[in-house]
């Protein structure tokens, strides 16, 4: 399998948020079964990171690639929780697979895709495009940064933003 990294293709807007936007508030389940409400982490920046679907490919190169980053995350007194329609119970087992995601993974399965098609990255087929969202914390988008399927987004570009907010 060929995974792209940080290709040309990406798109720096959704049909419905571009930076600047007010970031949609949502409560999702994690994989450990936890509520999240985005609005509760205000007073620090948050990377959303939308991924199609657990246990494929790209995805599973993607997400312990994140895992391995917490630090440089925390560094920049970030939370980077990823998203997908999966249910919490096959992102538990996807988790567990991929050898433990200590961060959390959240199940936008129901009602189906609504926190994506809110953030404008639920596709045609059901599943949440690849896209990585920077809100600070005041709750403001500050990156979008929307991805081909097979494309892994180039962390460089997610830390280089993460630095754009520190105090």
């Amino acid at each position: 399998m060929t995974v792209a990294k940080g290709s040309s293709s990406k798109a720096a807007s959704t049909r419905t948020l571009k930076a600047g936007d007010p970031a949609p508030d949502f409560t999702l389940k994690t994989h450990t079964k936890e509520r999240f409400t985005l609005s509760e982490h205000r007073g620090r920046s948050v990377v959303l990171a939308f991924f199609p679907a657990a246990f494929t490919g790209t995805c599973s190169v993607q997400m312990p690639l994140y895992e391995r980053e917490m630090e440089r995350v925390r560094e920049h007194d970030a939370l980077l929780v990823g998203i997908s329609v999966d249910s919490p119970f096959a992102l538990a087992a996807w988790a567990q697979q991929l050898g433990g995601i200590t961060y959390p993974l959240l199940s936008d399965f129901y009602p189906h895709g609504a926190v994506a098609e809110k953030y404008g990255v639920l596709q045609a087929s059901g599943m949440a495009e690849r896209a990585l969202f920077v809100i600070d914390g005041d709750g403001i988008v500050r990156y979008v940064d929307v991805h081909e399927v097979l494309e892994v987004p180039d962390e460089a570009d997610l830390f280089c933003e993460l630095e754009k907010l520190a105090p």
